[in-house]
């Protein structure tokens, strides 16, 4: 089943449960959904692939899946998602912890699988019931009653995923807003900014305090970071798109070809061309 609130004004929200389709390739000609998605695999462990990239879902985990994201599931039918773009809920000018630039899309880790408990279950499943119901409805504050459901269950997500993934030791709300705006800013940056300098100079602290926060909190380090967000933008462009090697290089800040092979074989033990090959045959 597929439900679905688009209003061009107001946003799309979608609402898969037991559908045999749920998969989005970013970079696809095709692809005009450029939303945001959270899947709850409501089935036994199953494996996801985030960037062709395997990773294992655990029964009732709970998964966040950023916008430029490519991925598609093992049993897509025991997943249920919620798919929505920034039209529909996006608290991006007030930095909100819970709008799409918050924990859940920008928390300390780039994969999160958030277990649930047999209480935030029922919770979850309370909530979905009242988006079935909403979505049933044909009023002028549908999309409003749709949204207010949304942020509710950002929210309860928001607070788990803190406990699981956060410690609760004093400070700790301040490292994490320093992890979350570094993050933010690689996501801006990192095509042509490649040193955790620049961040720290942008955030107005020393490399050796955010290297302590990351240390931390995040099992990367902030150069480790950085130097994955490039890698994953690589594959992706490997991947996705008939790009070069050449290209992808230059795309990504390297202005030697030569220098962004080895630096992609050092983190990968992959040679950029093979890879592109095994992409394009495959």
């Amino acid at each position: 089943m597929l439900l679905t609130y688009n209003n061009k004004e107001k946003g799309l929200l979608s609402l898969y449960i037991k559908h045999n389709i749920l998969e989005k390739h970013f970079f696809s000609k095709e692809n005009t959904n450029f939303s945001h998605t959270i899947a709850w695999n409501k089935g036994k462990s199953q494996r996801v692939y985030i960037d062709e990239i395997p990773f294992t879902m655990p029964a009732n985990a709970v998964l966040p899946i950023m916008l430029n994201q490519s991925f598609h599931f093992e049993k897509p039918q025991d997943i249920v998602a919620w798919q929505f773009n920034r039209e529909f809920y996006c608290i991006v000018n007030h930095d909100a912890e819970v709008g799409c630039v918050g924990f859940l899309f920008f928390g300390p880790e780039p994969t999160m699988m958030i277990k649930t408990d047999q209480k935030l279950q029922q919770s979850l499943q309370l909530l979905l019931d009242m988006f079935t119901e909403e979505f049933e409805s044909d009023d002028n504050i549908q999309g409003e009653m749709l949204r207010l459901l949304l942020a509710k269950l950002i929210i309860k997500l928001t607070r788990e995923g803190r406990k699981q993934f956060m410690s609760s030791k004093p400070g700790d709300d301040l490292h994490f807003h320093l992890i979350r705006q570094f993050n933010l800013l690689v996501e801006a940056h990192f095509r042509k900014e490649h040193s955790v300098k620049f961040y720290a100079d942008k955030l107005n602290k020393s490399p050796k305090t955010i290297s302590n926060v990351f240390a931390k909190h995040s099992s990367k380090s902030p150069l480790e970071f950085i130097q994955q967000r490039i890698i994953t933008e690589a594959k992706r462009l490997f991947y996705y798109t008939d790009k070069s090697a050449k290209e992808i290089a230059t795309e990504l800040g390297f202005s030697d070809a030569a220098h962004f092979s080895k630096f992609f074989k050092n983190l990968t033990n992959q040679n950029p061309s093979s890879l592109k090959s095994k992409s394009i045959t495959g």
